[in-house]
């Protein structure tokens, strides 16, 4: 068995070494930090630091459970991630199966350019953007959309409870589906042409060409992303909501992560916000068992 192992690892030490930044970093950002999670089960002492502290079990989640948060929080976290993968997922599919009918190459390569830019936008220089050209009275975009009657001529948009959602989501999906689609231009990219040249020959149009040839060439990536967004369901992010909250959409805009900042570390209530993340985590976990079990069973793809 040691003779295996030395003459496997003699065949693939490059390999190893290339992964090792890797597993370091893993290791020391994802595993180290579990340590944690001992304080959802335990009554934080400052004075007895993270290890110490009485050990008072599920006291934290069922003071969560019971309070006026729990499903206001919930609610808006499924909704909102829910919602942006109902509209995001499907967008650079469709962004990256055009894409891949363009034949001129310079044309192709202008376009996956202009759709890749927006992703290195920071979130801050995004929210920014979002508060002047959304802003009421001398937004742009607000005073188009005023122009068109999409919206009242008193609605504020970046205030608004009722307009929080879309332009969450939009933005999200304006920003990410140009870079998430080169996954699925790669996918495409590995599709045999003669497949193309017969349905040239077979006088197939690009709509039957897209739906025979290309669509079923993605559905292994496709289910694969899709678990791994839903494994990470009710991590929507912090970040972005965070700098679009307000005192009035605060109602729709206050998501797990969220709530989990505010006791946690703005009211040092340190046990409870990390019973609240712990939470969070299982349905997380959840969510992604459920999703790779129904992919297996109705498509033969899947994670494990």
């Amino acid at each position: 068995m040691a003779k295996r192992v030395a003459k496997y690892f003699e065949h693939t030490w490059q390999l190893w070494v290339m992964l090792l930044p890797a597993m370091i970093y893993i290791f020391i950002f994802c595993y180290v930090p579990m340590y944690g999670v001992q304080l959802a089960f335990k009554e934080y002492n400052f004075s007895k630091g993270f290890l110490g502290g009485d050990f008072v079990g599920f006291k934290y989640f069922k003071q969560y459970f019971e309070s006026n948060m729990f499903w206001p929080t919930l609610r808006n976290t499924f909704v909102i991630a829910v919602t942006g993968i109902i509209v995001g997922f499907p967008a650079p599919i469709i962004l990256a199966l055009v894409i891949n009918q363009l034949r001129n190459e310079k044309w192709k390569k202008f376009v996956q350019t202009i759709v890749y830019i927006p992703y290195f936008i920071s979130v801050v220089v995004l929210v920014s953007m979002i508060n002047i050209l959304f802003a009421s009275g001398s937004g742009v975009v607000s005073n188009f959309f005023k122009a068109l009657h999409l919206v009242g001529p008193s609605v504020n948009i970046v205030g608004s409870a009722g307009t929080f959602l879309p332009l969450y989501v939009l933005t999200g999906v304006w920003q990410s589906m140009g870079w998430n689609s080169i996954i699925f231009i790669a996918a495409l990219s590995s599709v045999d042409t003669q497949l193309y040249d017969a349905c040239k020959v077979d006088g197939a149009n690009r709509w039957q060409t897209m739906l025979n040839i290309d669509i079923p060439a993605l559905i292994p990536t496709i289910m694969i992303l899709l678990i791994l967004n839903m494994g990470g369901i009710l991590n929507v992010g912090f970040d972005k909501i965070f700098l679009m909250q307000n005192s009035t959409n605060l109602g729709v805009s206050q998501v797990i992560s969220t709530y989990v900042y505010d006791v946690g570390v703005k009211s040092s209530q340190f046990s409870f916000g990390t019973a609240v993340g712990l939470f969070n985590t299982v349905v997380n976990f959840i969510c992604l068992v459920i999703t790779n079990w129904v992919s297996r069973r109705t498509t033969g793809s899947g994670l494990m």
